[in-house]
């Protein structure tokens, strides 16, 4: 039984090996209401100025279309004002990397960043600059030309920011590596490690 607790502990300390790669993908959202809480059981929330879009037919593009060629074709995610977040929830964090598939009016620096607090506070473990990509090769909408991009950090992350692209862009597949809260990764690794002292005895 003294094995136990050295295990667990070494066990939650690696973290990110709980870890699970979770796409939003913005296939649920509803046209111009808040993301909101749409996708908590991924472990992720979105706060008020994160809005979903939908093609509804009143878009300025072919067909009505505000967006098209979108990686995911039913919704994607735009900044209506600087309250525009994606937060960790119930305790999860994620690490490694971020990555995401954007499609901007503009060339905007250090628009999107990453924080290990929540609400943009804490520590600053990433940016990301847009290119004017919007249009590139294409007319058929607003927004018919997506660029995946991707940084990697140290540490772990509770919050995305998206404000600084607040009526310049839209947001697809937002890839992460989410680790549930702390007391979840404590009780798989107990589980583990039971089962590790049960075969050892055997």
């Amino acid at each position: 039984m003294k094995l136990i607790a050295p295990a667990a502990l070494a066990l939650l300390a690696a973290t990110p090996a709980f870890a699970s790669t979770t796409t939003i993908d913005f296939e649920a959202v509803t046209g111009f209401a808040s993301v909101a809480n749409t996708y908590s059981s991924a472990g992720v929330g979105f706060t008020g100025g994160a809005l979903g879009l939908v093609n509804d037919g009143t878009g300025g593009g072919l067909n009505g279309a505000f967006f098209s060629n979108a990686p995911s074709p039913v919704g994607v995610m735009f900044a209506a004002d600087l309250d525009s977040t994606l937060n960790a929830v119930n305790g999860a964090r994620f690490f490694d990397a971020v990555s995401f598939f954007y499609s901007s009016t503009d060339a905007l620096a250090d628009a999107v960043q990453v924080f290990d607090g929540l609400d943009g506070t804490g520590n600053l473990l990433a940016t990301f600059s847009l290119t004017a990509n919007a249009s590139s090769g294409c007319t058929d909408s607003a927004f018919c030309n997506w660029t995946q991009i991707t940084r990697t950090f140290v540490g772990a992350a509770r919050s995305i920011t998206f404000g600084g692209t607040a009526g310049f862009a839209g947001f697809d597949n937002i890839g992460l590596n989410v680790v549930p809260e702390p007391t979840s990764v404590m009780l798989a690794a107990l589980g583990i490690v039971g089962l590790l002292v049960s075969r050892r005895r055997a």
